[in-house]
């Protein structure tokens, strides 16, 4: 972790009163824009290709809301749709949400084609260009439903033994899954839909929810909630390279290839920033100072920003206990108070 130089002694000073600090380091909040509306929310997507922003809006109806990615302006939604996150299949140009029933539509129009029904109870998803399927992850059986992106039918399911959050691919056939409440990361051919190892944690790092991969280098970056701690490990073998400080709540991890830099967003406010000098050589590049709350991250491959959401609330009420996983009581969302926010240098 870098030190704060004194020319910014005075800037950190008006972060700290506002509930976070920065570190030294290149990277900032850009712009952070207030799209508002109604409804909860979880993951985000950045549709890379199709240079769209996905964000998931639950409730009665929910809907998942579509922006522009390179403006963040409104480009329209997919109604009726109550999920958690979004993603979307370059070659076919379908969309999906890990939602029950699963909703697909057309990237291109924005047009529902079908609804898909499914068991379990839909939290993350992947979509994986390997051979064109989409990953619905699910903390009840069936830990994962795979789905054909081309046609929206079901290829099979995994029994992942427990609860996972977030999966990658490394594109030739293997999927890399933590499961949060095992402390351990799953390995999937993709080819056989079937669990060919388990790489314990072994204590470096337990309850993860954001796991990132550097393809080139074949290394695994899980990002754990106790201990706060970022573990990097050898996807070839789970042998674990190193382990980093981060920041409290990680909810989300994504690499960039071209910077060699880990990302994992924390409820606390911070962005943790981790650099791969080498494979074997990892250092705490920086914590960004972030809204509170903003604790998914996606990332806009031809920018390289990363982009979070988050939104205001009010005071918990009198006695209010904690969430599941320890999270901090809250009251209600603030109306219209919902944000993007857009990291980069």
């Amino acid at each position: 972790m870098r030190r704060v130089c004194s020319a910014l002694v005075a800037g950190v000073a008006m972060l700290a009163v506002a509930g976070f600090a920065q570190d030294a380091g290149p990277y900032k909040v850009l712009k952070t824009v207030k799209v508002g509306g109604a409804g909860g929310f979880d993951y985000v997507y950045a549709d890379n290709e199709g240079r769209r922003l996905y964000i998931p809006r639950s409730g009665s109806p929910g809907r998942v809301t579509v922006f522009n990615l390179d403006t963040l302006e409104p480009a329209g939604e997919i109604p009726n749709v109550s999920g958690h996150g979004a993603a979307v299949d370059a070659k076919s140009h379908h969309g999906f949400s890990s939602s029950q029933p699963v909703a697909m539509w057309d990237s291109k129009t924005l047009a529902m084609i079908k609804t898909i029904e499914v068991k379990g109870s839909p939290d993350g998803i992947l979509a994986d260009s390997f051979n064109g399927r989409i990953y619905i992850l699910s903390h009840r059986e069936p830990n994962v439903t795979v789905i054909d992106a081309n046609d929206g039918s079901i290829a099979g399911t995994i029994d992942l033994g427990g609860a996972p959050e977030q999966a990658v691919s490394d594109g030739k056939g293997h999927l890399y899954i933590d499961i949060e409440d095992k402390d351990k990361i799953a390995v999937v051919d993709a080819k056989t839909m079937k669990v060919t190892a388990n790489y314990d944690l072994a204590g470096k790092g337990g309850t993860c929810a954001g796991l990132a991969m550097d393809v080139k280098n074949n290394i695994l970056f899980a990002a754990c909630r106790n201990p706060h701690t970022m573990v990097m490990l050898n996807a070839a073998d789970g042998k674990i390279l190193d382990t980093l400080p981060i920041g409290m709540g990680t909810d989300g991890a994504v690499f960039n290839p071209k910077t060699m830099e880990a990302f994992s967003s924390q409820g606390d406010g911070t962005l943790t920033v981790i650099k791969e000098n080498s494979p074997t050589s990892f250092v705490v590049e920086q914590n960004v100072a972030t809204p509170q709350r903003a604790k998914t991250l996606t990332m806009d491959s031809k920018t390289g920003h990363i982009l979070l959401i988050t939104a205001e609330y009010a005071p918990p009420p009198a006695g209010a206990q904690p969430g599941p996983g320890g999270r901090a009581a809250r009251g209600q969302m603030v109306a219209d108070s919902f944000s993007i926010v857009v990291v980069g240098k």
